[in-house]
């Protein structure tokens, strides 16, 4: 990496990490927003899905403007509305009529932050100069995961010690991460995604492509495929352990988000040895693997091996399938990355919600929900595949 985009490198480390943050921060609060506001549960779970179609919906629009206002402007508006959701999370529920009200504006207000960030961080470290972008790429995405896991920690912590009362501090010192990092961007060299003198393919030209296709259901499948044990895991740990909440937590989704780091990590370090194809060829085929161990081993403790594991080959897929498609589609530009974040976002909603429809139509069998989900790991061993045939034409 050339020593003037060390410092972008680092920002856009520290932009996952806001990510992580606005995304997990709030669902740590849902009990205490209930207690404190007299929420009714039915529109706490709303904030989850508002959040995320949020961010879906930002994903679309992004394609529209980036270009336009360029990156970095378009990264200090998403640390500007990340930092302001978080700080109105602890003012607009006192001002607004309904606290409700006043929690949403803040989801939304983070929301659009999250939803940039999901376009511009991996086009920008794209194109900073290095000699292996793929394990440049694999380490910038375990960032997500370190984050994820520190927030998780840091607030657990937090508010065992300090009080969840005392919530509203940590929120706005949560909030410091991002305004810090736009200080950041408003520095750091950003280099440019498409050479001088040329422009990125239009929605219609990468519509028109089947290999776009190809990676565009390789990334839903990505998401799916981590997203449809992720969300599941804390219900298996409570229920096959029988351990509070809390604990499920740390057990479950805190544990699959440490392996999936490492997974990232490790071919961050060691990507320069590893070819990326094999490696998502094998990961996919380690996630098949786990999908079946979770679902047909009987014992519970086995299961829950068996979601780590899932985590550890999840890894590589969403950074994996960032860097085929750079390397496939060179000329895809903003809207080629705009669409594979709006395609991984759709895979994290489509991953779950399978899982759950089938495990209620078969009496609640969460194993069986699981192993109707190994569609997606399947899927993208053929996306992978075809990938490599491409890359050989």
């Amino acid at each position: 990496m050339k020593n003037q985009y060390n410092k972008t490198v680092v920002a856009c480390f520290v932009g996952y990490i806001v990510q992580a943050i606005v995304n997990n921060f709030a669902p740590l609060l849902f009990l205490t927003f209930q207690r404190t506001y007299e929420i009714p549960l039915s529109q706490i779970t709303m904030l989850v899905t508002i959040n995320f179609g949020v961010q879906l919906l930002v994903d679309l629009l992004a394609i529209g403007f980036v270009d336009r206002i360029g990156y970095r402007a378009s990264m200090v508006l998403a640390h500007i509305f990340s930092a302001a959701g978080l700080i109105s999370l602890t003012i607009l529920p006192e001002v607004f009529p309904n606290a409700f009200a006043g929690i949403l504006a803040s989801v939304i207000i983070y929301a659009v932050g999250g939803g940039l960030l999901e376009v511009l961080v991996s086009p920008v470290m794209e194109a900073c100069p290095s000699d292996n972008k793929e394990k440049a790429m694999s380490m910038l995405h375990s960032f997500y995961c370190w984050g994820h896991v520190g927030v998780v920690a840091v607030s657990t912590l937090f508010f065992q010690f300090v009080g969840i009362s005392n919530w509203k501090i940590l929120a706005v010192a949560w909030a410091i991460i991002p305004l810090g990092n736009m200080i950041a961007f408003t520095k750091v060299p950003i280099a440019s995604l498409i050479e001088e003198g040329e422009s990125g393919y239009t929605i219609g030209k990468l519509f028109s492509m089947k290999m776009f296709w190809v990676l565009l259901i390789m990334m839903i499948c990505a998401g799916a495929s981590e997203q449809a044990v992720s969300q599941w895991a804390s219900v298996f740990a409570e229920k096959g352990l029988g351990i509070s909440k809390m604990a499920g937590d740390l057990a479950g989704p805190m544990a699959f988000a440490v392996l999936m780091g490492l997974s990232r990590a490790f071919y961050g370090k060691y990507g320069d040895r590893i070819h990326l194809e094999k490696f998502m060829i094998f990961s996919s085929i380690l996630c098949i693997i786990s999908y079946l161990w979770i679902s047909l081993i009987p014992s519970p403790i086995i299961s829950l091996i068996g979601c780590g594991i899932c985590g550890l080959s999840v890894g590589i897929m969403w950074p994996g399938t960032f860097s085929k498609a750079a390397a496939v589609i060179p000329k895809g530009g903003t809207a080629m990355f705009a669409l594979l974040a709006l395609g991984g976002d759709v895979g994290c909603s489509c991953g779950p919600t399978l899982v759950g429809m089938v495990s209620s139509a078969l009496q609640d069998n969460l194993k069986m929900g699981i192993l109707a989900g190994i569609i997606f790991p399947l899927l993208l061993l053929v996306g992978v595949c075809m990938c490599k045939k491409q890359e050989k034409n």
